[in-house]
């Protein structure tokens, strides 16, 4: 079994807390986690990687084990959030890396690949989306409302996110066997966005995700001119992000390798061994 390390690092003056394992000179395989969760996610993953593989799962600023300032004392935006990753690659000397990316961790990713596309060797999307095709219509809906005005009217619609039911309903939607789920997934995730303050951190991020969206030309003409290895493992049940978004990869980056699995938006609780086989044969044909 590797051995996880659990560190922190000052970036930009914000501490960042993130998972490191493997052999220090390998190819570098960066986690990038989404909502409302954390490096947690990854806590199986990155003993099945670290063999080969040099693996950093950092927490965003405002999740997990990273500071969590408020919204008065900083601007939480899917660019500041970047930046941050960015920074703390740059202070652990690292300048090539595949990325992995989930939920919130695909624009985060996408934006470090935009900045510096020779820097990834390769992309792994699970559920991570980066097209119009992947929002499911019914999740998105207060959403999008949420975006267009940000109200008395349309901030419940977005809030309700934050609850246990809702945490809960992330992890067990389209999974078969309830049972595989550990409860202690969506418990771990309540208590950290139920910090004092955290509610308008998420709130700030739900609407600048509308940003995202203009990103995803650019995205898509990064893939055909990058001709960068993707990888997109999804949970076909996923009802946030659907599987048509793990399919559109295939029209900016033909030889993608796409699997859509029987389970949910949080893969790896329940096919962490089918998703890690994926993943891990995927790095070995394309990082040396």
């Amino acid at each position: 079994m590797a051995t996880i390390h659990h560190r922190y690092a000052t970036v930009r003056g914000q501490q960042l807390f993130y998972r490191e394992a493997g052999p220090q000179d390998a190819p570098v395989v960066v986690l990038l986690h989404g909502f409302p969760t954390s490096s947690f996610m990854f806590r199986d993953l990155i003993p099945l990687l670290a063999d080969r593989y040099h693996v950093i799962a950092p927490d965003h600023l405002g999740f997990g084990l990273s500071d969590a300032p408020s919204v008065d004392d900083f601007d939480y935006t899917f660019d500041a959030l970047a930046d941050l990753t960015s920074g703390l690659l740059a202070q652990l000397g690292v300048s090539r890396y595949a990325i992995y990316v989930q939920d919130y961790g695909a624009p985060v990713g996408w934006r470090l690949a935009l900045a510096d596309p020779a820097a990834v060797t390769a992309i792994i999307s699970q559920n991570g989306n980066g097209y119009e095709a992947g929002f499911a219509e019914e999740f998105w809906k207060p959403v999008r409302a949420y975006w267009e005005e940000q109200s008395p009217q349309t901030e419940p619609g977005v809030r309700g996110a934050l609850t246990l039911e809702a945490i809960r309903w992330q992890y067990l939607h389209g999974v078969a066997d309830e049972s595989l789920v550990s409860p202690d997934t969506w418990h771990h995730d309540l208590a950290s966005v139920s910090r004092p303050g955290n509610d308008l951190v998420q709130l700030k991020l739900f609407a600048d995700y509308a940003n995202n969206l203009p990103l995803y030309p650019k995205l898509h003409a990064y893939l055909r001119e990058s001709e960068v290895p993707v990888l997109a493992v999804w949970g076909r049940n996923d009802e946030i992000f659907a599987p048509a978004g793990a399919l559109a990869f295939a029209d900016d980056a033909p030889h993608a390798e796409i699997h859509l699995l029987d389970g949910g938006h949080f893969l790896l609780e329940s096919h962490l061994d089918q998703a890690a086989d994926l993943i891990r044969g995927f790095l070995n044909r394309n990082l040396s």
